[in-house]
């Protein structure tokens, strides 16, 4: 076989990695070489796979946010809808199809929680396949019938149709070294069918960019996450640079692909009567907190020292643009989807940056993390590529084994937390799951205190550990950590959270400046004990104030919000529901009772 690649002269250890990885003029025995690639190439492809899913399962643990989606799938397992808790129309659950994903892993009696782990993690490893599967195809020139004119184009019936190209690692180093995404390849939540879905959906995009599955599998973004209705529109864009459709293909492209998230908006806003999942009501997701997102950056990029990759990479790639990313074998890549993920994975940090970031160290960080280094996961063996590997291969080292928070298991100075770690310590568990808190006593005494009134017959109202009269005939029960809560209480009972993440009456308090990010929420419990309590009020509650409450609930958009979540789901409500929609998820009223009542009922003050 007569190889058409630039001769490589140096004799070295770099010359002898690329001869090796098929860039050097043909030798003898360059036949069985050849035949071996294939099977180099799937190794490739596995690899980033295997490491994710050793490092996930040596790192499987259940956060309580996962323990949220749990008591919703209970919910609905037991007939309740998709609700957290029974008699109250509240979206808990950020990921839809992840909730609708456990529902079918519930269905034949499967753990909830353990699915969660363990499904978490093998989406994961496999999200990280199509990644590197994805890349082989880019640098192959793309799918077949790939895109026109400056768009892209096709591979060489000899490097593309044969998989004559074997390419190195780069870009998957990065995620792969870095200790926040071992820890967010389980922890219960949507993380692991972010990145499969990110992975498949770059796969599609360069390989089947004609195809309608393309478009309906690229449009599921706002039902994986809703901020990754960004990426879907930006894929969604360079599919279309990428086909040029007809513009009968494009409108068809575009029904298929808003048919599904449509749908399920319109089911959100009639049965729920909100725009977005109540944590996004209750997390502001419109508003704007740059500096404080700013600091989310520094806490990520800092301590892991992110630029060093980021350098390699870009010392890399500019000096010849498209043809050092062609690896100068004659297929060239395509740009748009070359392109694409990067734009989407900047703006993905830019949106995380302007809400304020997030409590949890890193992990709002790892999906647009994951989409910028999609382009480069897997690298054409040129040397200069090989030089950046070799850099990117030296700092994964140090980063995986030396580099780490300063605040291991706790809760930083800024708010934000080791998350595993702090539920590590906690639960005295290397890998906690069905969290006991047994190095946690006030969460371990209250879970006790709350299982033992579930098993009585008699109505309660808990407030953080205090018992009060309650006026619904279950166990009702107020505490910040949500999903031990949810576990907790039973499901005929309502486990409310101040923060306003399952409550819709907290989630529509106003925010508290200068708050821990994630947790600026915080209903007063007269609130609570004005919507759930009786008239026997506990010591220390304010009548006047706890007067007050019961009025401003039954006053205008109060009284709307509780009806929109309460009243009986008829056809009529649904109506209702969806034409306030917009205008009931912008609500907020004052945390004070008398300024609320005020304001919603117009009664003067004293």
């Amino acid at each position: 076989m007569t190889s058409t690649r630039t001769p490589v002269r140096g004799r070295g250890t770099l010359g002898a990695l690329i001869a090796l990885t098929g860039t050097a003029t043909a030798r003898p025995g360059d036949g069985q070489l050849a035949a071996a690639r294939p099977y180099l190439r799937a190794a490739l492809c596995l690899a980033p796979a295997l490491v994710i899913l050793v490092a996930g399962y040596q790192r499987r643990w259940m956060s309580d946010d996962g323990h949220i989606y749990v008591r919703t799938v209970r919910q609905i397992l037991a007939g309740h809808g998709p609700v957290f808790n029974a008699g109250e129309r509240a979206e808990s659950s950020t990921g839809t199809l992840w909730q609708w994903l456990l529902v079918l892993a519930g269905l034949p009696g499967a753990d909830i929680a353990t699915a969660a782990v363990y499904g978490g993690l093998l989406l994961t490893a496999a999200g990280f396949a199509l990644a590197a599967w994805g890349a082989v195809r880019l640098y192959d020139g793309g799918g077949r019938g790939g895109a026109r004119g400056g768009a892209g184009g096709t591979g060489s019936a000899r490097d593309g149709g044969r998989g004559g190209r074997v390419l190195l690692p780069l870009g998957a180093l990065v995620p792969l070294a870095l200790p926040p995404v071992w820890d967010f390849a389980t922890s219960g939540l949507e993380t692991g069918l972010a990145t499969c879905w990110l992975g498949g959906a770059w796969l599609l995009l360069v390989a089947r960019p004609r195809s309608l599955a393309t478009a309906f599998v690229l449009g599921l973004g706002p039902l994986v996450r809703p901020d990754l209705a960004l990426v879907s529109a930006v894929f969604l864009g360079a599919q279309w640079l990428s086909a040029r459709p007809s513009r009968r293909a494009a409108l068809a492209g575009a029904g298929v692909a808003g048919a599904l998230p449509v749908a399920y908006e319109i089911f959100r806003i009639g049965y729920y009567g909100h725009l977005v999942p109540l944590p996004g009501v209750t997390k502001e997701a419109s508003q704007s907190l740059w500096g404080r997102g700013l600091g989310y950056l520094g806490d990520f990029a800092g301590p892991y020292l992110l630029w060093v990759p980021a350098l390699f990479v870009v010392a890399a790639v500019l000096p010849s643009g498209r043809a050092r990313l062609s690896g100068g074998a004659g297929a060239r890549v395509p740009l748009a989807p070359a392109l694409a993920p990067v734009i989407a994975g900047a703006l993905c940090w830019a949106y995380v940056i302007k809400v304020g970031g997030d409590f949890m160290h890193a992990r709002m960080f790892l999906p647009g993390l994951f989409l910028m280094v999609l382009p480069v996961f897997l690298v054409p063996a040129t040397r200069a590529w090989a030089l950046a590997a070799a850099g990117v291969c030296a700092w994964a080292v140090v980063c995986a084994a030396v580099l780490r928070i300063g605040y291991e298991g706790r809760i930083g100075p800024g708010g934000i937390a080791d998350e595993r770690g702090v539920y590590v310590r906690q639960n005295a568990a290397a890998h906690p799951v069905h969290h006991t808190f047994g190095g946690y006593r006030e969460n371990a005494a209250y879970a006790r205190e709350v299982r033992e009134a579930g098993r009585g017959d008699g109505a309660a109202l808990f407030l953080s550990r205090t018992r009060v009269a309650a006026a619904t005939p279950a166990v009702t029960a107020f505490y910040a950590t949500l999903g031990l809560n949810g576990t907790v209480v039973p499901l005929d009972g309502a486990a409310l959270d101040p923060i306003g993440l399952a409550y819709p009456l907290a989630a529509h308090s106003q925010r508290i400046a200068h708050a821990r990010v994630g947790h600026d929420k915080w209903l007063p419990d007269e609130w609570v004990v004005a919507d759930r309590g009786t008239a026997d009020l506990p010591s220390g509650l304010d009548p006047a104030r706890v007067a007050a409450a019961r009025r401003a609930l039954a006053c205008g958009p109060l009284a709307e919000l509780r009806a929109a979540t309460r009243a009986p789901l008829t056809p009529g409500r649904f109506l209702r529901n969806a034409a306030g929609a917009l205008e009931r998820t912008s609500f907020r009223f004052p945390n004070d009772p008398v300024r609320a009542e005020r304001e919603l009922c117009g009664t003067r003050a004293p």
